[in-house]
């Protein structure tokens, strides 16, 4: 067998390290995508696009992944862009818009999208896709005036029920819970909602076994992960919790609401280290509105040992929503 030869210190000098070319970054963007690890495949295709930034390919695939997680805006940036510097060549990315406006409810936008693929490409690979979302389009279109109605009301209903969960007004919400459950059914976000209502409601059992439910019909749920964990630690089976905030250390979210929700449950778990990074990931603008975030927050800071900061953004919270004034908080006790 022909033996190794010793390398000299001149020999190494002269190895150049390995540096993976966009093609690798991308399959591994991919490869996670396949997994449903969104967050790590977004870190992949940003390495790859910035390894080779003319690639539209890199960054259709990362507006996928966008499109998946509901990040619609993040998704049409990227395709615009896209198309501006492929001097709209690379036409996938009409098609990929026009399922994307469709979802945001823009029909307009996304039937000329479609109809701007199918001119391009009548016998592409996403012109039976785009000729049914055309057809869907269509119906919907007939039906908007219907669908208008429904969704003020789901508005009206989310409002009024986001208004009495964020102050913990858990007998206020449930009954307007339940009525959205039964006018509202293929809303997801609402039984996650109506769990929690119940939790604290007095009925944990029923929470707990719904949201399980949920969960079975929905393996990769963040919010069942969240609300799972929050249950369990109130309800005194911690190691039963365990495994779903083990799950929640290792998930970062795109979407500031769903960062939110991981950090206020690992506050509500005594994670308080953990939950304090988390909160100043947020981008307070956006979730400043709620009043969880002063609360939390504020809690995780003084649990942490940040006493004067925690009494600093308790003071901010209350001016902006008057009735944590009126809240018991055990640590300024």
């Amino acid at each position: 067998m022909q033996q190794l030869k010793n390398i000299t210190k001149s020999e190494q000098d002269n190895i150049l390290p390995f540096i993976p070319e966009g093609d690798f970054y991308f399959m591994k963007g991919v490869e996670a995508f396949r997994r449903r690890k969104f967050d790590l495949s977004l870190k992949w295709l940003q390495k790859a696009v910035e390894q080779e930034p003319e690639e539209p390919l890199y960054q259709c695939q990362m507006s996928i992944v966008y499109t998946e997680i509901g990040a619609y805006d993040k998704a049409n940036q990227v395709l615009t862009d896209v198309l501006q510097f492929t001097r709209e060549a690379y036409t996938d990315c009409y098609y990929l818009l026009a399922n994307n406006y469709a979802h945001l409810g823009l029909l307009q936008d996304a039937k000329k999208y479609a109809r701007s693929y199918l001119d391009s490409e009548p016998d592409g690979d996403f012109s039976e896709d785009a000729k049914s979302l055309l057809e869907i389009l269509d119906i919907d279109e007939d039906d908007g005036e219907w669908a208008l109605e429904e969704e003020d009301e789901l508005l009206i209903y989310q409002e009024t029920v986001f208004y009495h969960m964020e102050n913990q007004e858990w007998e206020k919400a449930l009954p307007l819970l339940e009525e959205m459950v039964t006018l509202f059914p293929e809303y997801t976000a609402v039984h996650h909602d109506y769990a929690q209502a119940l939790f604290y409601s007095g009925s944990p059992k029923r929470a707990i076994q719904l949201e399980h439910d949920l969960l079975d019909k929905e393996p990769n749920s963040l919010i069942s992960r969240c609300n799972l964990a929050i249950f369990y630690y109130a309800y005194n089976q911690r190691s039963e919790g365990e495994k779903y905030v083990q799950a929640l250390l290792n998930i970062y979210p795109v979407q500031e609401q769903q960062k939110l929700r991981i950090a206020v449950t690992l506050a509500s778990v005594g994670l308080y280290s953990d939950a304090t990074a988390r909160f100043r990931l947020l981008k307070k603008g956006i979730v400043k509105n709620h009043p969880s975030y002063y609360r939390w927050y504020s809690t995780a800071l003084f649990k942490s040992g940040n006493a004067a900061k925690a009494l600093e953004l308790w003071k901010e919270g209350c001016k902006k929503h008057p009735k944590l004034a009126y809240e018991d908080v055990q640590w300024m006790l």
